[in-house]
């Protein structure tokens, strides 16, 4: 680790200009070959994914480099998200992110493991100034790992622009081997305007599709009135990966004419979850495909699109025959092709959609209020997409907020009232989402006086939820009063089966310890070489909370060495 000062240089002009980003400036921060499990743009729930997941092959605690010249501007660790992340800014004014880590180089991890014990917290984010952490180009930072919000072990890798938008990694140069054109599941045809009909339907249709190989398929003849929208199921899959990724740019003609086009070459975080106009979020939610809409509605706010002549919209006129062109490609160029004939014909609607015109007509731009039950709820503007009928019934301590096949964007409040629940019990209520099956999972709740209240973006079943009992404590690689001389690491299991666990405190002979917390196996982990070993004899203390204030203090005697 050097400590250098350098004054950064922010090329705008480098960084603004659509494909005009430097080729050779960066280097891989892996030394294998680049075998992607995840690709920009590509969707995910409530987001698009920032950057590429770089498979370790299989393994934690590869070599992560420093891709260029630059400074560490920010290091995070938390139990969730990008688990253990180090951001390094670079002098041509990009940033390059490095997430999941399993640890840092020695000098990082001496810098952390300081501020770490003197804020007594695992958790943690800091900033380092600009001439405090310089570093070169290929110097090891980190070690690969699965920490936080990871399936499985592999890097997440960013590059960022000087005013923090992710770009795509591979318009830095970065090769990988891709030569498969992307899947197509299914085409799906939209009636999109009040009168518009498509095979005498008023709802979406999916086209059969007649594969011609090599990536091209021709749809049967559909016919039609008024305006249409196309939507396309598909994913990529590179060589040497079973993954299926996301594709990089979509776009259709209308009789040989550009029509419409988007790319995932960047967005902004705070469009991000704008995602869930571009997908069809009601069959989402309820056959979990996600078909993407190769037209724009009005309360689409991304930026992602180059061309959208009439906002992707097909306008049908009878007797007039039409020949629309899909193509799905990869960042390698690899296209897949949909030729989908229509005909304008007038035609009877057979099939109408079925819409719930019940409940209460909400108002997206406004400020909503309702109450049922014991419950209230309580919508800021803006909350929705678009204005809409919502259902909403609350019996005793449960409510249903209209249904999960509608996307919310800003988070709203539900308030339940427990002046009719015993005093005693009101510490351990909280509320719950109720999934179809009944599972509960915890909704950060606060109380105040006999209110409970919490702030979510999902819509679905709540309910108040009594949790009297403490959580768990085992070790898992020890027991009470053994030797531990030859032992790196001592290792618990917390468990609570209702609420969660909050928090977690450990001390050994009465002085704060640092324990890692990875929820996904449930395990707390402390390094033994934390220790000054000047005794034989360490008494650990353990205090786990859970999200109500349930607590388990747990006490074990060891010694070393």
């Amino acid at each position: 680790m050097r400590h250098l000062f350098f004054t950064v240089f922010v090329f705008s002009q480098i960084i603004n200009a659509q494909n005009n980003y430097p080729t050779d400036y960066f280097r891989s921060p892996l030394d294998i070959p680049l075998v992607l499990a995840g690709t920009f743009g590509e969707l995910r729930s409530n987001h698009f994914h920032s950057g590429i997941d770089i498979k370790t092959q299989r393994r934690e605690g590869l070599n992560v480099y420093s891709v260029a010249d630059g400074y560490i501007s920010r290091i995070k660790i938390q139990h969730f998200g990008y688990g253990k992340v180090i951001y390094v800014t670079h002098p041509n004014g990009y940033t390059s992110v490095y997430g999941h880590l399993q640890r840092f180089s020695l000098a990082i991890e001496d810098y952390i493991k300081r501020e770490q014990y003197k804020k007594q917290s695992y958790e943690i984010e800091l900033f380092p100034e600009p001439g405090e952490m310089s570093l070169k180009k290929g110097e090891v930072i980190a070690y690969s790992g699965n920490t936080g919000g990871s399936g499985g072990p592999h890097l997440h890798f960013e590059i960022r622009s000087a005013g923090s938008k992710p770009i795509n990694p591979l318009l830095f140069g970065y090769d990988i081997q891709d030569s498969k054109a992307p899947r197509i599941l299914g085409v799906h045809a939209y009636p999109v305007n009040e009168g518009s009909i498509v095979s005498n339907s008023n709802d979406r249709i999916e086209l059969r599709l007649e594969d011609q190989g090599n990536g091209s398929f021709i749809a049967n003849k559909i016919y039609a009135s008024g305006s249409l929208g196309l939507g396309v199921e598909t994913y990529d899959q590179l060589d040497m990966a079973y993954n299926k990724n996301g594709p990089y740019k979509f776009s259709t003609s209308v009789n040989g004419t550009p029509h419409l086009e988007y790319d995932f070459e960047s967005f902004s975080f705070s469009e991000s979850r704008y995602i869930n106009t571009l997908i069809d979020y009601a069959t989402y939610a309820d056959k979990r495909k996600r078909i993407q809409k190769c037209y724009v509605e009005p309360y689409n706010k991304l930026s992602i699109y180059n061309k959208k002549n009439d906002n992707g919209l097909i306008h049908i006129a009878e007797g007039m025959s039409y020949t629309i062109v899909m193509e799905v490609s990869d960042y390698k160029g690899n296209i897949s092709r949909i030729v989908v004939p229509v005909e304008g014909k007038k035609q009877e609607l057979l099939y109408p959609k079925k819409e719930e015109k019940t409940g209460q007509y909400l108002v997206a731009a406004r400020d909503n209020i309702y109450k049922a039950g014991n419950a209230s709820v309580y919508f800021p503007g803006d909350t929705f997409y678009h204005d809409l009928f919502i259902n909403i019934e609350g019996k005793g301590d449960t409510i249903v907020v209209h249904n999960d096949k509608t996307p919310v964007r800003k988070r709203y409040t539900i308030s339940m009232d427990i002046s009719h629940h015993p005093e005693t019990d009101k510490n351990q209520l909280f509320i719950a989402s109720v999934s179809k099956n009944g599972h509960l999972s915890y909704q950060h709740t606060y109380r105040k006086e006999n209110t409970l209240s919490t702030r979510t973006r999902n819509l679905g079943t709540f309910a108040v939820v009594k949790d009297s009992v403490p959580p768990t404590v085992k070790p898992a690689n020890f027991r009470s009063d053994q030797w531990l001389s030859n032992f790196r690491y001592i290792k618990l299991k917390i468990e609570d089966d209702l609420s969660g666990i909050n928090s977690y405190r450990a001390k050994i002979n009465g002085v704060w310890v640092l324990m890692e917390y990875e929820y996904k196996d449930n395990s707390l982990t402390y390094d033994l070489s934390d220790i000054d070993f000047n005794d034989t004899t360490y008494n650990l203390e353990l205090l786990v909370t859970d999200n109500v204030g349930n607590s388990t203090i747990f006490n074990a005697v060891f010694h070393k060495k």
